[in-house]
């Protein structure tokens, strides 16, 4: 059996033909038009699949089930976006399964939908660097600040779906002069606000560094370069990530935790400092915990969002 997944996000949509083990036999990447409406999208998108699923056939494949990790609180049981932040223009309140199922002229019950870092943790799970484990927990820093607890094969999406926003809980590091800074979802002092790839360059800012200051795969660049400010930036965020990561586990008691994101790309200068976060803020039982960096790169969450339609994921972990 052959499915394809979809991985959605606000810059980029990839789309692959995955096996029932796991293998992506092939895939394409388009943009996603993020400032056109979920219906643009959604046509765009459909075009994706069915490309592929020409392309499959051309090759024998048979392909009749599509799943989707997406950006957004994603109502999985009737894959509709029950919110999203401004990423993605117009996309709260888009019916995913059912406007790709109409396009698509596929059965409703043959897509499914889901939140795209839950997909992501799904992916590791299955064929990643949690494979063969029995719970997992990922937590993802990039654009944003997400995260997912698999336990048992199945992501625990939260009774209202909203399971696995970790980006936005307090965080002691989010101040700047006594003041919480602000976050994308409309609260402030949340975890987003200082470890996030785009939080990078503005704390670099606030912190003296340079005035036209550039993003943070630059800020990265120079703190390799010695630069006090960036070296400082860059500590304070990886703290942050490593806090929460650390914390989160004290709550869960995962099999391993496995942490993606671009900032991952950046190497020890992050990886360094929010290990040891991590193992600062990990009790006593939890020493010898697995901290992973994701192994399966931007196919994971094509991989967890086959998973939807090629296993039953999504039936037993929803509360």
């Amino acid at each position: 059996m052959h499915a394809i997944g979809v991985d959605l996000g606000g810059t980029k949509t990839a789309a692959g033909v995955v096996s029932d083990k796991g293998e992506v036999l092939f895939s394409e990447t388009i943009p996603t038009l993020h400032r056109d409406g979920g219906d643009a999208i959604l046509g765009a998108t459909a075009r994706l699949i069915a490309g592929l699923t020409r392309r499959a056939a051309a090759a024998g494949i048979l392909v009749e089930h599509v799943g989707v990790g997406s950006a957004g609180v994603i109502d999985a049981r009737n894959g509709e976006v029950v919110s999203a932040t401004d990423a993605i223009l117009g996309w709260a309140g888009t019916a995913i399964t059912a406007g790709l199922a109409a396009r698509l002229n596929l059965p409703p019950a043959s897509i499914r939908t889901v939140n795209d870092v839950h997909a992501h943790a799904l992916g590791e799970a299955w064929t990643g660097a949690a494979d063969g484990t029995a719970s997992s927990l990922l937590v993802a820093f990039g654009t944003g600040v997400g995260g997912s607890f698999v336990l048992d094969g199945k992501p625990v999406l939260g009774h209202r779906y909203v399971g696995g926003h970790v980006g936005h809980f307090a965080s002691p590091y989010a101040f700047h002069n006594g003041q919480p800074l602000p976050c994308v979802c409309g609260g402030s002092g949340h975890l987003e606000a200082v470890a996030s790839g785009p939080a990078i360059p503005e704390a670099y800012r606030r912190l003296g560094g340079e005035a036209h200051s550039p993003d943070a795969r630059g800020v990265f660049a120079l703190a390799a370069n010695g630069d006090a400010v960036a070296i400082r930036t860059i500590n304070t965020a990886a703290a942050a990530a490593g806090q929460a990561v650390g914390g989160l586990a004290n709550i869960l008691d995962p099999e391993v935790v496995v942490v993606s994101g671009g900032l991952t790309d950046a190497g020890d200068s992050w990886w360094l400092p929010m290990a040891r976060a991590v193992r600062t803020e990990l009790l006593p039982a939890l020493t010898g915990l697995p901290l992973l960096p994701a192994s399966r790169g931007n196919a994971a969450a094509i991989i967890g969002a086959a998973r939807l339609v090629l296993t039953d994921a999504l039936t037993l972990q929803r509360t």
